[in-house]
């Protein structure tokens, strides 16, 4: 009889385990493909461009300077006396080094200023999985983008929940971007033929 007991008792145990299991929702979805599909993006993208093309218009000026100081020291070399030319050949080397510190700290802006830019618009989409998440039960949700996932039993891809999620959302604050109601993320589809006027 305790034999008996035991075995039912661990039957019952890996069915409650198995049902527990599959009670568990998992669905994946593409960050990636996500966050591409936000209004927000183009915007943050249009931001950063016009921020790098303020540092690249600074490096530029920095370079025409340089240029035009190595060809007047080329041009006048034979004049200059020892003490001139080491000093212009420092002053160039001095301005040369500058420019590749810049270049390399602007590069380090650069990815701040995109990281700035890019963190309300993940926030919003994180924020739109968590409600969508737990609006329909899920306990796990995979991003595909990533490439994280090795191995999945079917799972539901809940972009499209997301992105009707994402468009009773208001517009992710994008920083020293002008604030403008975003389009909608995707386009709804027509459904069902058109009612006749008057019916």
């Amino acid at each position: 009889m305790k034999n008996l007991l035991k075995s039912v008792a661990i039957v019952a145990f890996m069915v409650g385990t198995i049902t527990l299991a599959k009670a568990q929702k998992i669905a994946h979805i593409s960050l990636d493909s996500l966050i591409t599909s936000m209004a927000e993006s183009k915007t943050a993208q249009e931001v950063a461009q016009k921020y790098l093309k303020d540092l690249e218009t600074q490096v530029a000026s920095m370079d025409n300077e340089l240029q035009t100081k190595y060809a007047d020291y080329m041009k006048n070399k034979d004049s200059y006396s020892a003490l001139v030319a080491n000093t212009k050949e420092t002053e160039l080397q001095d301005l040369n080094k500058r420019i590749e510190d810049f270049k390399a700290q602007a590069q380090q802006d650069y990815q701040r200023k995109y990281g700035e830019l890019s963190k309300p618009i993940y926030d919003k989409a994180k924020k739109a999985i968590d409600l969508v998440a737990k609006e329909n039960g899920y306990k796990y949700v995979l991003d595909t983008s990533a490439g994280n996932v090795l191995y999945s039993e079917s799972a539901d891809d809940i972009l499209p929940l997301v992105l009707k999620k994402l468009d009773t959302m208001p517009a992710a604050q994008i920083p020293g971007a002008l604030q403008t109601k975003p389009a909608p993320v995707s386009p709804k589809p027509a459904t069902g033929n058109p009612k006749p006027a008057g019916k």
